[in-house]
């Protein structure tokens, strides 16, 4: 979740330079799966997550696409043994799990919208106004006002 959440908080950024500089900025609301995130954030976020948990993630936030949405998968162990068990054999093993979470857009917007232009969004029930004329990335919500994450797997 961190790696998603992380990734999601980049979006916003990215959204707030390309309004106003690129008539294209509409197109990060519908969250294209090739956007340029570079991973080295995720991946810091995942691990430090995992290391407030007594464990690491192993490999770094791997990117991945799930239904159609950006997503990214994180495999963690622990840094302790499992210990004292009823399975016999366990007591000096580490555990280990993997999951995968998404980024979806929560904007609603006019699909004949010029981005040239004010667009009103609907943003999880929010409405937002943006001019690129007239524009101030501070203007904007919350990430997770406009996108969320959710665990795929």
């Amino acid at each position: 979740m961190a790696a998603a959440q992380e990734a999601r908080d980049e979006l916003l950024l990215g959204l707030g330079d390309a309004i106003g500089t690129d008539d294209d900025w509409l197109d990060w609301l519908n969250l294209p799966v090739d956007v340029d995130i570079p991973n080295d954030g995720p991946s810091a976020a995942a691990q430090a997550l995992a290391a407030d948990n007594d464990a690491t993630a192993l490999g770094g936030a791997q990117r991945e696409v799930v239904d159609g949405y950006l997503g990214f998968r994180v495999a963690v162990r622990t840094n302790y043994t499992v210990g004292n068990s009823i399975i016999p054999g366990t007591e000096n093993m580490q555990a280990e799990a993997e999951a995968t979470a998404v980024i979806k857009p929560r904007c609603e917007f006019d699909v004949d919208a010029d981005p040239t232009k004010p667009v009103d969004l609907v943003c999880d029930g929010e409405p937002v106004s943006v001019d690129p004329e007239d524009f101030d990335p501070d203007d904007l919500p919350d990430a997770s006002v406009m996108f969320s994450v959710r665990l795929a797997e």
